[in-house]
């Protein structure tokens, strides 16, 4: 019998709240939905636009979801990852009010808040980084900085993300207490951006301090490449995003190959076996799931297997109506990912029907059977065109998720009875370019 742990989670690394096991999220990048300038200094931005995501909030109750998590929501110069004061809204979102609004708009409804932190790096107007900047490597101001042959680090080269120095312990004391700040105003958990590049080390000085006056706070670090499992176990943080299988998801269903898939489930079954990972289709980063996947029929797959496999859920906003868009390589080739939203649900136009009933389903299904968070998992039949997965949970209850990308009916390995799919089963077969859940 395959095993569960014992403990909730992360016993190396940090922990999981009680709460992070049924939380689903809607993930949402603020400055684009509300349409907010591309820069701060030419904006000339409505007051408390901040309210304009009230009226998507019972959207996301209705598709099932309740947790809200939020992209940058600090002030910045630009796209919020160049933050400049960690302590203020920014005002082309509105201010403290707004903030406290939302909350207590989502707390009427049950809805969970994930706030995302950017203590990588700050922008050039953050003034410890613009004082350390003046006075230089040698200075006071200095040590909040990293430099390198004294010369200041930039974040992937971008010389306005300017990288902190997590040795400091000015920078730690900082970050710990804008953590506290924003989870005493009603903030349950952080995304960690780029943690990827931050020192472990830095997070095992900072996250204990907080945990101490928020123990339930949850804490997910932004991480591209593994070993996934040895960051959480050496950082203390909770979970870690999981991109292995994001890539694994819409590489196999567009090449028609689910060989890349059966391998990365095999990581992933061990990796959950640690932790928690966050696990997604899109992202303010990537490319919509929708314009992906190459063949339009086999992206309900995607949203079958990112609400049936272990995890925490996080669906991108637009998503789950199937908009889609590319992200390109320029300057503003971000801007079709991260779109304006209109005022209500009702009236964005475009929107697939299809692919909002599978979202709606599927987390339904994940209500159902709250154990699937944290199952183990394994394929029982796997070739280019169709997957077999097993779902155990830890008293034994089992499902089985079945994907088809073929012209001609699949049949399955094992009968069972049928929880939800894409088009009728019969005799026992998923039907051309469908899926299926049983329970057996």
């Amino acid at each position: 019998m395959l095993s569960h742990r014992s403990a909730p989670a992360g016993e190396e690394g940090g922990h999981v709240s009680s709460w992070v096991e049924h939380v689903i999220w809607w993930h949402v990048y603020p400055l684009g939905f509300v349409g907010a300038g591309p820069e701060l200094a030419t904006a000339q931005p409505e007051p408390h636009q901040l309210h304009r995501l009230h009226g998507w909030l019972d959207h996301l109750v209705a598709l099932g979801c309740n947790g809200l998590a939020l992209g940058p929501v600090f002030a910045s110069r630009t796209h919020g990852y160049d933050t400049t004061d960690y302590l203020a809204i920014d005002p082309r979102l509105g201010d403290d009010g707004d903030f406290d609004a939302l909350v207590a708009a989502c707390r009427e409804r049950g809805i969970r808040i994930l706030l995302d932190g950017v203590f990588n790096h700050a922008g050039r107007d953050f003034p410890p980084v613009r004082d350390a900047l003046a006075g230089g490597a040698d200075s006071e101001a200095g040590r909040w900085i990293h430099w390198s042959d004294g010369w200041p680090v930039f974040f992937e080269g971008h010389d306005a993300l300017v990288a902190l120095n997590h040795g400091a312990v000015e920078v730690q004391d900082f970050v710990a207490e804008v953590m506290i700040s924003w989870l005493e105003r009603g903030a349950d958990g952080w995304r960690l951006d780029a943690a990827f590049a931050v020192p472990p080390e830095f997070w095992a000085a900072v996250v204990p301090r907080v945990r101490e006056r928020f123990p339930e706070a949850w804490f997910v670090g932004e991480m591209i490449h593994g070993p996934y499992d040895d960051y959480v176990a050496a950082s203390g943080l909770d979970s870690v995003t999981q991109y292995e299988l994001w890539k694994a998801i819409w590489s196999s269903l567009t090449e028609e190959n689910f060989w890349e898939l059966d391998w990365t489930l095999g990581r992933h079954r061990d990796l959950v076996a640690a932790l928690d990972p966050l696990t997604f289709l899109g992202n303010h980063d990537v490319t919509r799931v929708a314009s992906q996947i190459a063949d339009p029929r086999h992206v309900p797959h995607a949203v079958a297997l990112l609400l049936f496999l272990p995890g925490v859920p996080s669906i991108y906003y637009g998503d789950e109506y199937g908009l889609r868009a590319t992200k390109e390589e320029r300057f503003g080739g971000d801007d079709a990912i991260r779109p304006e939203m209109p005022a209500a649900p009702h009236q964005l136009p475009g929107t697939d029907d299809a692919i909002w009933s599978v979202y709606q389903r599927m987390i339904s299904l994940r209500r159902r059977y709250p154990w699937l968070t944290r199952a183990v998992i394994h394929t029982t039949d796997v070739a280019n065109e169709h997957l077999v997965v097993e779902a155990v949970g830890p008293d034994g209850e089992e499902l089985t998720l079945g994907l088809n990308l073929a012209d001609t009916p699949f049949r399955l390995p094992r009968a069972g009875e049928v929880v939800d799919a894409g088009a009728p089963v019969q005799d026992q077969s998923v039907a051309p370019h469908s899926w299926a859940v049983l329970q057996p």
